[in-house]
C-alpha cells in the first residue's frame, strides 16, 4: 500500500492523480491533501478519500472546512505552513508535488528534507532552485520521480542506460495553439485563444506557458537537474501530434522514443507505482490510426520565450529563478487582460536584463532573487499599460 500526500490536489494534476487512486484503491492510501482556494472541491476530495490532514490557502477556507471535516477525524490547516505539514506528515511515504508555480518549492524541499520520495509535477521547484533540491535529494537519499509527460518519457527511455552512452535528450513540444499563426498577429491573441490547447487539457498557467513555449524552456531546465545532463545535450523539437512524448538519442545513433495517448494519468501512475509498472483501464494508443508523425525545429522568432529559457539555463545561478518569477507575473497579467500576449516575453526579457545573477546561490539568494524579479516584472507591467 503506497501512502501519498498530494500538494495541489484541486489542480489538473491533482485531480488526475486522485482518479488514478480511485481506479487503484487497493494500492494507494491518501494521507494528505493540500489545495489553494477551491475549498468546495477540496471538501469533496476529503470526504471521498478520508485523508488524515488537509490544507487550504487561507484561514477563511480552513474555518469553512473545520466544522465538517474535523468531526470526521481530518485535521484542517492552512497557508504555506499547512502545505508543509501535509508534505512532511509522518505517515506519508511519497509526496506528489503538483502545486502551480514557485509556491510549490518550499513544501517540496521540506518533503525531501523529511525523507519523503517526491513525484515531481511542479517543474518550477527545479527551475527556481535546482542545485539546492539536488543536494538535498542526495543528502537524504530520497528519490525525485518525474511526472511531466516529457520527463517521464525520457526516464522510461533511459531505463538504466549508462550515462556515457547518452548523446542527447530530446523533449517534444506540441507547438500549442499558435504553431501555424502568423507572427504579425500575435499582439491580437486573446486569453480564450491562448487557453485553447489543441491536444492537452491543463491548468490555465501551464496552458499559457505552452502557447508561448516557455513551458518547454522550463522543462529543459528541469531535465538538466533531473538527469544531470549539460545544456548542450538537451534539445527541443516540435511534434504537433503529441504522440511521441520525448526521446533519447544514444552515442551509436539509436533513438528510443516513448509513445502514448495524451493523458496525464499514465505518467502520474508510473511515478507513483515505480519501480513497478501496474495495469490500468486507460485506453491504449491505436498505432494504426496515426496517419503521420511530424518533427521540426521550433521557430524562436515566434516563440522567443524558449530562447530566454535557454539563455537562463546557460547563465545558471539565480537567473533561472528570475526567469520563472518574471514569467509567473507576466502570465498572470496576461490572464487578467492587463498586457497583450506578446508582452509576456518582453516582461521576462527586460527583467532578466536587469538582473545580476548569483552563480552559486544559497536558499536566501534564491528567495531574494524571486522577490526582486516579481517586483521588477510588476513595474514593467505598469509601464506597459501606460
Amino acid at each position: 500500500m503506497k501512502r501519498i500526500s498530494i500538494l495541489g490536489s484541486t489542480g489538473s494534476i491533482g485531480v488526475n492523480a486522485l482518479d488514478v487512486v480511485r481506479r487503484l484503491q487497493d494500492r494507494f492510501q491518501i494521507i494528505g491533501l493540500a489545495a489553494g482556494k477551491n475549498v468546495e472541491l477540496l471538501r469533496q476530495q476529503a470526504l471521498e478519500f478520508r485523508p488524515k490532514i488537509v490544507s487550504v490557502a487561507d484561514s477563511r477556507g480552513a474555518i469553512d472546512l473545520r466544522s465538517e471535516l474535523e468531526s470526521r477525524g481530518i485535521r484542517v490547516v492552512c497557508g504555506e505552513e499547512g502545505s508543509v505539514e501535509v508534505a512532511t506528515h509522518p505517515d506519508t511515504g511519497i509526496v506528489l508535488s503538483a502545486m502551480v508555480g514557485a509556491k510549490g518549492f518550499l513544501p517540496t524541499l521540506k518533503a525531501i528534507s523529511s525523507g519523503k520520495d517526491v513525484a515531481l509535477a511542479n517543474k518550477e521547484t527545479l527551475v527556481v532552485a535546482g542545485p539546492i533540491i539536488s543536494r538535498e535529494v542526495a543528502r537524504k537519499n530520497t528519490r525525485l520521480l518525474p511526472v511531466d509527460s516529457e520527463h517521464s518519457a525520457i526516464w522510461q527511455c533511459l531505463n538504466g542506460a549508462k550515462k556515457d552512452t547518452v548523446r542527447k535528450l530530446i523533449l517534444t513540444a506540441s507547438g500549442g495553439p499558435f504553431l501555424e499563426r502568423d507572427l504579425s498577429s500575435f499582439h491580437t491573441i486573446t486569453v480564450n485563444q491562448a487557453l485553447a490547447h489543441p491536444n492537452w487539457r491543463m491548468g490555465r498557467k501551464i496552458t499559457i506557458d505552452s502557447a508561448t513555449l516557455m513551458n518547454k524552456g522550463l522543462e529543459m531546465i528541469e531535465a538538466h537537474y533531473l538527469f544531470d545532463e549539460p545544456p548542450e545535450k538537451l534539445d527541443v523539437i516540435i511534434h504537433p501530434q503529441s504522440v511521441v512524448h520525448s526521446m533519447v538519442e544514444f552515442i551509436d545513433g539509436s533513438v528510443i522514443a516513448q509513445l502514448g495517448i495524451s493523458d496525464m494519468r499514465m505518467p502520474i501512475q508510473f511515478a507513483l507505482s515505480y519501480p513497478e509498472r501496474w495495469e490500468n483501464d486507460l485506453p491504449s494508443i491505436k498505432l494504426t490510426e496515426i496517419r503521420k508523425l511530424e518533427f521540426f525545429e521550433p521557430d524562436l522568432q515566434k516563440f522567443p520565450c524558449l530562447k530566454l529559457a535557454q539563455q537562463a539555463l546557460n547563465t545558471g545561478g539565480t537567473m533561472t529563478a528570475v526567469l520563472n518569477a518574471a514569467n509567473e507575473v507576466a502570465v498572470e497579467s496576461f490572464l487578467a487582460e492587463r498586457i497583450p500576449f506578446s508582452g509576456i516575453c518582453h516582461i521576462v526579457e527586460s527583467t532578466m536584463e536587469k538582473h545580476n545573477p548569483v552563480a552559486d546561490p544559497s536558499l536566501e539568494d534564491v528567495l531574494q532573487s524571486d522577490l526582486w524579479a516579481r517586483t521588477r516584472a510588476r513595474e514593467s507591467v505598469v509601464h506597459m499599460q501606460t
